[in-house]
């Protein structure tokens, strides 16, 4: 694991005991270090430093040396207000997927995916609607539903040329219409799949 992944897992670990981080519960782990990512990118943006994740790792690294007290209680705070959104936001469904339902996939959810890859800017489109979720103290997440907003707004634009500078706009601003619309909503925004095996391991612990 990088520096990020190792902080971030000793920290949700003290704040959730019963977190198996490299078991049951790695998702967990997977989900924060790419929403802590993007959060670290928000406050780049404003502060107009980079993005990159070397950078930021870096500049963490250095802070925890030279502020260790500081570090600790911010990381501390971000930690346990993502795991109270995570509790809120994620809905674990139980089982496995029979091969029928694996292999069908709507017709809709296709063709966003489809019209989705042919889509150029579609990294820094996520990065700015994932900004848009934070700005709005939606922190859990933000990746995933950043994607499945644009991939829906891709979808109703697919009669198009998707990378007309025309369309990327509308996309984006639709985008982040919905993004903002979400953020007001209340329950589960995002559904995970795992077989009963977590279960077992989480009930055992």
């Amino acid at each position: 694991m990088n520096f990020i992944e190792t902080t971030l897992s000793k920290k949700l670990k003290e704040i959730e005991p019963t977190l198996d981080i490299l078991g049951a519960d790695r998702k967990v782990l997977q989900v924060a270090v790419q929403d802590f990512t993007n959060y670290l990118n928000f406050y780049r943006n404003l502060e107009n430093k980079e993005t990159n994740i070397l950078y930021q790792t870096k500049q963490i690294e250095q802070l925890q040396k030279e502020e260790p007290t500081e570090f600790d209680s911010a990381l501390a705070v971000w930690s346990s207000v993502w795991l109270k959104k995570w509790k809120e936001r994620v809905n674990l469904s139980i089982g496995k997927q029979s091969a029928k339902e694996q292999t069908k996939v709507p017709e809709n959810d296709s063709k966003a995916e489809a019209t989705w890859t042919k889509l150029e800017c579609k990294e820094e489109i996520i990065r700015i609607v994932a900004s848009a979720l934070i700005k709005n103290a939606e922190i859990c997440g933000t990746q995933i539903i950043a994607e499945n907003i644009i991939k829906k707004e891709t979808c109703r634009n697919s009669s198009q040329d998707i990378n007309s500078k025309e369309q990327v706009l509308k996309i984006l601003i639709n985008a982040l219409r919905t993004a903002r619309e979400t953020t007001q909503k209340t329950g589960p925004l995002i559904a995970i799949m795992v077989d009963k095996h977590y279960y077992c391991e989480v009930n055992n612990q």
